[in-house]
């Protein structure tokens, strides 16, 4: 009697998601790219933003929502902001109120495919793998950027941004039988980058903004030696804002968190698009940040055909 032919099983492709705010919309670029060069996830993770572009993607509200991100304007992205200043810039639920009132929150495990985020614990420092229960909970845990959003509270546990400890979670990807592991890098030119100006500082929100927006920059944006009215200016490199400093020491630990993480496990590909040009608010520039994730991709392309070939990717 013959043996059995031995069955082959479909590489699964795992698209990996990382974090970097307003730099994230590329990844809705990203995943069209991808899926024009045919190549569509199987399993999809995220840290921060890119766990909320993920969640979209697995959802199966990718469209609707990447119409929503291109018509964002300044003035939708300062409404979102409910300032506070205890334990975080924003505490963030005017924005996931919205996401509740447009579109569905399912569990993780009813999604159309397979979806994970990424949190850190500040009770204990551990990597926390948000993989069942409401989608915009796990989102919300995901972003919760120190200084910006207020944390989280789960389990007896207060979660903050997963980029404190796994950009991009390469890893959890594996975890969740990813074969094919391609990774999304938005932060691997930002470190040495020359800091903005007062006129194009991260944090500008322009002349349309309230009164207590421009002191809230006031308060927060003004380095703290600058000259006052009594204090003789002396010419010299203008030093950076407060916003500039925690942005650009978030950029530098990320970086290297990331560089580390993916020297140890390493992904069969990095798409990373060039997004040094944009603020860490800067969610209103949607258009110009797809447009890299486009371009990214397309740099990659020769890559990525082998890898279609060398796994049957039809």
């Amino acid at each position: 009697m013959a043996s059995p032919q031995p069955t082959h099983r479909k590489q699964k492709i795992g698209l990996i998601l990382g974090s970097g705010s307003a730099r994230g919309w590329s990844h809705i670029g990203v995943i069209q790219a991808l899926e024009q060069a045919g190549i569509k996830p199987d399993i999809i993770c995220g840290t921060s933003i890119g766990a909320l572009v993920g969640a979209a993607y697995a959802s199966g509200e990718f469209d609707v929502f990447r119409k929503w991100v291109l018509g964002l304007r300044l003035g939708d992205v300062l409404s979102f902001m409910d300032i506070r200043l205890n334990g975080g810039f924003m505490k963030g639920e005017k924005l996931m109120e919205f996401f509740k009132r447009h579109f569905m929150d399912r569990d993780i495990e009813k999604l159309h495919l397979p979806f994970a985020s990424v949190a850190t614990s500040l009770t204990t420092g551990n990597e926390i793998w948000l993989q069942n229960g409401s989608t915009v909970d796990a989102v919300r845990a995901s972003i919760a950027l120190p200084g910006l959003f207020t944390p989280v509270i789960r389990d007896h546990e207060i979660l903050v941004d997963g980029g404190l400890v796994n950009p991009v979670p390469v890893s959890l990807a594996r975890a969740m039988g990813a074969d094919i592991l391609i990774a999304v890098d938005l932060n691997s030119d930002l470190v040495g980058r020359h800091f903005r100006n007062e006129t194009d500082t991260m944090f500008s929100f322009g002349h349309s903004a309230s009164e207590w927006i421009r002191k809230i920059q006031q308060n927060f944006g003004r380095p703290a030696n600058t000259p006052t009215a009594s204090t003789p200016s002396v010419p010299s490199h203008k030093p950076p804002s407060l916003l500039d400093v925690i942005a650009s020491s978030l950029n530098i630990m990320q970086a290297q968190i990331t560089r580390s993480r993916m020297a140890g496990e390493p992904p069969h590909i990095i798409i990373t698009p060039r997004l040094s040009h944009m603020g860490l608010l800067d969610f209103h520039r949607a258009a110009e940040a797809i447009e890299e994730g486009h371009k990214a991709v397309q740099v990659c392309l020769p890559a990525l055909e082998h890898l279609k070939k060398q796994n049957n990717i039809v």
